[in-house]
C-alpha cells in the first residue's frame, strides 16, 4: 500500500476504513455500510484533489478497496461527488440543500439505449422537506440513465443530461416520485452488491451544477480518474494478500515465489506512479500545464495492467483452492474483475497514444 501523510482532519490513513460487509452481502447491507461511513464523516474529511494532500485521498481509496472492492467503489463515487460540488457548486448551495448525511453517486455513463434530457422550467415546484425538491430547482430531467451504481440505496446523484445549451450536470434527489430503479438482471456475481441498475426519470426536479460542459472540461475530471485507479490498486492489493499470506504460513515453491516477486514489482511500480501523480496534481491543480488527461490515462493504464497481472499470477500461484474455499478472496477477485472493465481498454490507450504523438513524449 502506498503511504500518504495524515489528512487535514488530523487522521491517518489507517483510520479511514469504514466497516466492510462480510461474505456475500446484499446491496442493502453495502448501502448501510456506506451510510455509516458518510455519517462518521471521514469521507467528507478527505482532502480534495489538488489541495496539497492528494496522496492521502488516493491512499484512503486504496485501503478501503483493499478491504472491500464494492464498498470502496461507492466510497470513491461519494467522495468524487463532494469534490465536484466543491469545484462547480457556486456557494455550496447544492451541498447544503442535500444535507451532510446525503449519500451521493455520480451517474455520467452514456448509453445509446438510455438517454437523459434536461430542460429549464418556468416553475420551481412546490416547497418540500430538506433534501427533496429545492424551492429554487428550475430544471427537470426525463429519460433513463444506465450503469447507476448504488441506485437502490443512495439519496442523491449527480447526473449528466443533454440540454439545449449543451451537456449539463445536475443534482437530483432520488426520493422524488418520478425516480424509478429498474430491476436489471446481473448475471455475474462480481459487484452485484453495488446495486448497479438503470434508473428512469419522469420530470424529476433537478439543480444545475456548473455551466454547460463543465463536468468534462474541469481539471478535476482527470484528477478524479486517478482516484479510480487508486481504487483498482487497492483491490489488487487485497487480492495479492492471499499470496503474501500464503508465504507467511508455508514455504512457497520457486514458481509461487516468482509469481510473488512479479506481483511485488507490479504493485510497487503502480504505487510509485500514484504517488507521483498525487504530487503533480497538487503542484498544478488547475492543469495549467495541460497534462492532466495524459497523466490520468497513463496512471490508469499502468494500474490496470498491474491489477490484471495480480489476478493472473495469484490464481496461477495458488490454484483453485482460495477461489472455492475462501469466500472473501473469491469476492475480491470477482469484484475487481468487473471493476477493471470500467476502463475503456484499447480506446483509452489509443487516446493516450494520440496525446503522446501530438506533443513531446518527455520520458527522460
Amino acid at each position: 500500500m502506498f503511504p500518504g501523510p495524515a489528512s487535514s482532519a488530523g487522521r491517518t490513513n489507517d483510520d479511514l476504513e469504514g466497516p466492510a460487509p462480510t461474505g456475500r452481502p446484499s446491496s442493502a447491507e453495502v448501502g448501510t455500510a456506506l451510510a455509516a461511513a458518510v455519517r462518521a464523516g471521514w469521507i467528507g474529511d478527505l482532502p480534495l484533489p489538488g489541495s496539497g494532500d492528494s496522496a492521502a485521498r488516493f491512499a484512503a481509496f486504496a485501503r478501503t478497496c483493499a478491504a472491500d472492492v464494492t464498498l470502496g467503489r461507492l466510497v470513491e463515487a461519494h467522495a468524487d461527488a463532494v469534490a465536484i460540488l466543491a469545484e462547480l457548486d457556486d456557494g455550496g448551495a447544492t451541498a447544503s440543500w442535500a444535507g451532510q448525511e446525503a449519500c451521493w453517486g455520480v451517474w455520467a455513463a452514456e448509453h445509446p439505449a438510455a438517454t437523459l434530457s434536461a430542460a429549464p422550467t418556468s416553475s420551481a415546484g412546490p416547497e418540500a422537506g430538506p433534501g427533496r425538491v429545492a424551492p429554487d430547482a428550475s430544471w427537470r430531467v426525463s429519460g433513463a440513465k444506465a450503469w447507476c451504481s448504488g441506485a437502490p440505496f443512495l439519496t442523491h446523484a449527480l447526473v449528466t443530461a443533454a440540454a439545449a445549451d449543451g451537456n449539463r450536470l445536475l443534482a437530483v434527489s432520488l426520493a422524488e416520485p418520478g425516480v424509478r430503479v429498474a430491476d436489471d438482471a446481473w448475471a455475474f456475481s462480481g459487484m452485484r452488491a453495488s446495486g448497479t441498475s438503470t434508473v428512469t426519470f419522469d420530470e424529476v426536479a433537478a439543480r444545475p451544477v456548473g455551466p454547460p460542459g463543465a463536468y468534462l472540461e474541469r481539471p478535476g475530471f482527470w484528477h478524479g480518474a486517478v482516484g479510480v485507479a487508486a481504487c483498482w490498486f487497492g483491490g489488487a492489493v487485497g487480492v495479492a494478500r492471499a499470496l503474501s499470506g500464503a508465504a507467511g504460513r508455508r514455504e512457497l515453491d520457486p514458481h509461487a515465489l516468482a509469481h510473488l516477486g512479479a506481483v511485488d514489482a507490479e504493485l510497487g511500480a503502480a504505487a510509485s506512479l500514484l504517488r507521483e501523480a498525487a504530487a503533480q496534481i497538487d503542484a498544478d491543480p488547475g492543469d495549467e500545464a495541460g497534462q492532466a488527461q495524459r497523466r490520468a490515462l497513463r496512471v490508469r493504464a499502468v494500474v490496470e495492467r498491474a491489477a490484471d497481472e495480480v489476478l493472473r499470477r495469484v490464481g496461477r500461484a495458488l490454484g483453485p483452492g482460495p477461489l472455492v474455499g475462501d469466500l472473501e478472496h473469491a469476492r475480491r477477485v470477482e469484484d475487481l474483475t468487473i471493476y477493471l472493465r470500467q476502463s475503456h481498454a484499447e480506446r483509452d490507450l489509443a487516446t493516450l497514444g494520440g496525446l503522446v504523438a501530438a506533443g513531446e513524449p518527455g520520458w527522460c
